[in-house]
Formats: structure tokens, C-alpha cells, sequence
């Protein structure tokens, strides 16, 4: 977990009420929003990995993150921790459009655009001409999730955050599903996608199948 203050809302990767399996938090002091989306996430990678070795210590049997900027640290995590790890939801780029109708492909929605970086996206596999559209940096979203303060207002949120979506879309008319980088964004994605009529995949999705790969329902 980066090193936040603000209220996560139900569907928020950092809200337990939110899994349908239980799950533990560790937050990595210093590791705040401003130092992992436009600084250097490499910093912190030994951070990260004590950690996420405490998690697996006390039972745990995989890794997320709560910021997809951290893609850039998914090779190193993977091969430092004996558990499997999913740092970023853009791990699911290539598997999105590799199920996609023919012409179409995936549009990243994020946190901040200009911070997500080709070196991000290769990462993580995704094609470098993937179309990105995010939230504006005077937006409430960026503000409340980038602890810079301002009151967390679900309906001026969504607001935003389908704005943004319908953006996207606007100027990439052959986005065929919607992929959310930020973790903050899946209370929203029912919204993005009733605005959309695009599918949208996010962290939340990602995890529920990453899980469930760790722990396969029997049906004996």
C-alpha cells in the first residue's frame, strides 16, 4: 500500500470490505503518491519487498499493489518474493486484446496521463501505441487521490472519471474495452461502462481472478 490519507470507498483496492476473501494491508511509509506516479518507484523497491515478505510471513499466498504505476517494479518484485505477485491492472492489456473483435484494441483510463510512460508500458507488455486518456491534474480525483487534500465527493468522482472514459472513447473510437490503471477508479466502473457501452476491466476484477487461481473453488 502506498502511504496515503484519503478515504477509499467501497470497490477501492484499499478498502477490505471490498474482497469477497480476506486480506492483509502493509503500507510502505514514504512511498506517497507524488513518489511513486512522478518519481522514481525504484527507490523504494527494497521497501516494498520487506513488505510484501512480512505479508507472505504471516500466511498470505499473493502480492498486489494499490497503484498501477507500480508495473514498474512488477520483474523485480516477481523475482524477489516466493508468492506470486500482480503490482498493476495493466498486466491485463495483452489478454484484453488478445479477446477483442478484430480492429479494435484497449484504452488505458488513469490516474495521471502524462505520467504513465512507455517504460511503464512495456513493464508489462502493453503496446506502446495503446491509446491513454486520464483525469485532469486540476480535477477532484487528482486531488483527493494524490493526497493534495480536497473532500471526497463519490458523485463529483464519477463525474469526472466518466468524463474522462467518454473522452477516451471520443477520440479513439475503435477502443473496444476500457482498462483502469488506478486502483482508485473500480468504484466507478460500472458508471464508466453504462456511459461508455464499453466492457472495463479493472484491479478489483484482476484480483478476484488472480485469487481464485490461488485458491480454486471445489465443486465436490
Amino acid at each position: 500500500m502506498l502511504d496515503t490519507h484519503f478515504r477509499r470507498l467501497p470497490g477501492d483496492v484499499g478498502n477490505a470490505r471490498t474482497w469477497p476473501f480476506p486480506v492483509q494491508f502493509r503500507v510502505v511509509r514514504g512511498a506517497d503518491p507524488a513518489a511513486i506516479v512522478h518519481g522514481s518507484p525504484e527507490v523504494f523497491l527494497e521497501p516494498f519487498i520487506a513488505a510484501a515478505l512480512d505479508l507472505v510471513a504471516c500466511g498470505v499466498r499473493g502480492i498486489t499493489t494499490s497503484c498501477g504505476f507500480l508495473a514498474l517494479l512488477q520483474k523485480e518484485l516477481a523475482a524477489a518474493l516466493p508468492v506470486p505477485v500482480a503490482t498493476s491492472s495493466l498486466l491485463q492489456a495483452p489478454l484484453i486484446e488478445a479477446m477483442l473483435p478484430a480492429g479494435q484494441q484497449v484504452g488505458i483510463l488513469t490516474f495521471a496521463a502524462e505520467a504513465l510512460s512507455p517504460r511503464h508500458l512495456a513493464a508489462v507488455g502493453v503496446r506502446a501505441e495503446t491509446p491513454i486518456e486520464g483525469l485532469p491534474p486540476d480535477s477532484l480525483f487528482r486531488r483527493v487521490y494524490g493526497n493534495r487534500g480536497g473532500i471526497s465527493d463519490p458523485a463529483e468522482l464519477e463525474r469526472e472519471v466518466v468524463a474522462a472514459a467518454r473522452t477516451l472513447v471520443e477520440r479513439h473510437p475503435n477502443v473496444g474495452a476500457i482498462l483502469c490503471e488506478c486502483t482508485n477508479l473500480p468504484p466507478h466502473s460500472a458508471a464508466i461502462a453504462a456511459a461508455t457501452g464499453r466492457p472495463v476491466f479493472d484491479i478489483v476484477g484482476f484480483i478476484e481472478w488472480f485469487a481464485r487461481g490461488l485458491s480454486p473453488q471445489s465443486y465436490r
